[in-house]
């Protein structure tokens, strides 16, 4: 696949995490990526160039594109950007947020530095920007998608209040998105993700190997979630999800998506909670 036959994706927050391992797997299915992310440095491998070049390994092709999602202009120009070289859009998942070494500290939100509400500037208000940019784009783009990565948190108390209301927050953008989409062709969900084996939670189980294969067993690869929206976007009647906030182990089951190894993530909704299903009044 090459040249305009790919189908083009900007997935934001992608240099580590969830939002390398979404790329990853775009790129497997032959998508043209747009990586967002703040790390330059081309030694770094949690840096732009080594996601770009690992979309690109995979089979895609990789672009990475230096943004803080704080500065609306850089989100302005990434988007600038992709309507030069491109027909439109047909992919946007945003994931950027801020994530604080200290979120999962149990101390209630008042003991935790206050910076840890700077997820609503980048993870919510982030969501919104970059979709206002995306929406004429993905209007001529081909079964056009938006997705943003969420997470139970919108629903239980998990990791603080700052996290909670930016989880609910874009299952709730994702909800009302798809009003205002209704007579497009662009379809909007959120995604909850599970227990995600990053980088980082790895090496939270550093010199305990068994503790860490018993998670694993319960866990999601970030490629998981990458391949569940590739099954999306090639589904002729995703449109009849749009709006919904759906769990990605329970969208494995409906597409026959499995995680590394041929395993299947267990959906956790019994234990964490429904997601949310709005209302539908339309008051404008």
């Amino acid at each position: 696949m090459s040249g305009d036959a790919r189908p083009v994706a900007v997935v934001t927050g992608a240099t580590r995490g969830a939002g390398r391992g979404i790329a990853e797997a775009l790129g497997a299915a032959g998508w043209r990526v747009y990586l967002t992310g703040r790390t330059v440095d081309p030694a770094r491998s949690d840096g732009l160039t080594a996601a770009a070049a690992a979309v690109t390994a995979a089979g895609g092709e990789g672009i990475g594109v230096r943004v803080d999602h704080r500065d609306d202009a850089a989100v302005a120009a990434l988007f600038e950007q992709v309507a030069a070289a491109n027909p439109g859009l047909d992919l946007l998942v945003n994931n950027a947020a801020v994530i604080s070494e200290r979120l999962t500290d149990p101390a209630p939100f008042w003991d935790k530095p206050l910076a840890l509400g700077d997820v609503l500037d980048v993870g919510l208000r982030s969501g919104y920007v970059a979709s206002w940019h995306a929406a004429p784009l993905l209007l001529r783009g081909r079964s056009p998608l938006i997705v943003f990565t969420s997470s139970p948190g919108s629903v239980c108390y998990m990791h603080g209040p700052a996290y909670g209301a930016q989880k609910a927050g874009i299952d709730k953008l994702a909800a009302d998105m798809a009003v205002d989409f209704a007579d497009t062709p662009v379809t909007v969900v959120s995604i909850w993700m599970g227990i995600l084996l990053t980088e980082r939670l790895r090496r939270a189980f550093d010199g305990n190997p068994a503790a860490l294969a018993a998670t694993a067993e319960h866990a999601e690869t970030p490629q998981f979630t990458g391949r569940l929206i590739d099954a999306l976007h090639r589904d002729p009647e995703v449109k009849a999800l749009s709006g919904q906030t759906l769990i990605g182990a329970e969208l494995a089951a409906r597409y026959g998506v499995t995680d590394d190894g041929g395993r299947t993530p267990p959906s956790h909704r019994a234990m964490l909670g429904d997601p949310r299903t709005p209302s539908t009044v339309i008051l404008r």
